[in-house]
């Protein structure tokens, strides 16, 4: 009579252990994560926490345990974004931080102590500009820490009448113009020192 009375139990645990091969939530396991907007963003590329946003970048706001308000936002080309409650909100000019805290201060009308996180997902406000003997001349989009050998990769290559060894770059800082010689073989052969990281505006000409 006691065998009899495991039957049930031994078809019971099949079952379970289908059920959670299956993904089924069982009571008592931990619920499968969320899937809004804000968990199924693409992970988001290193940015210095200085960057300064501008028009058409795409950020990745996330207010905590709201994922009616956070998301994927394309900064306007007015540099504004909209949000849920707030409106809309000056974001070009800022720092991910310091639109951060705007954003929370806003949603203090709405909510106790706001978590707010502002991270750069896509940039499209920065540009470098490459000039001369080249695949592609005219302006690329930057992308985090680019640098020599990525923008002159994604302009196409020098062409067979590139003088390599006169590359520089041109850069306004401070608003002086600077004139920055490039080593370009050397940066090839893996000299990290001679394949500088570029900023926004500077122009990379190969004569």
């Amino acid at each position: 009579m006691k065998s009899t009375g495991l039957l049930p139990l031994i078809v019971l645990v099949p079952a379970l252990f289908g059920r959670a091969q299956d993904g089924t939530t069982l009571s008592g396991s931990s619920p499968p994560a969320e899937t809004g907007p804000a968990s199924t963003r693409a992970t988001p590329p290193h940015v210095d926490e200085n960057y300064v946003i501008g028009p058409l970048d795409v950020l990745t706001v996330n207010v905590w345990k709201e994922p009616a308000l956070s998301g994927n936002i394309l900064v306007r080309p007015d540099g504004m974004i909209s949000l849920s409650l707030v409106g809309d909100i000056q974001a070009a000019n800022l720092t991910p931080l310091q639109l951060a805290d705007q954003i929370s201060a806003k949603l203090k009308k709405y909510m106790q102590s706001p978590n707010v996180t502002v991270v750069i997902s896509q940039i499209h406000s920065k540009v470098v500009y490459m000039l001369g003997e080249v695949g592609k001349k005219g302006p690329i989009e930057m992308t985090p820490d680019m640098t020599l050998l990525e923008a002159i990769s994604i302009a196409g290559g020098t062409t067979d009448y590139a003088n390599t060894k006169k590359i520089y770059i041109l850069r306004n800082e401070g608003g002086k113009h600077l004139k920055i010689p490039v080593r370009y073989k050397q940066a090839l052969k893996g000299d990290q020192s001679c394949n500088l990281t570029l900023k926004p505006d500077d122009t990379i000409v190969v004569p």
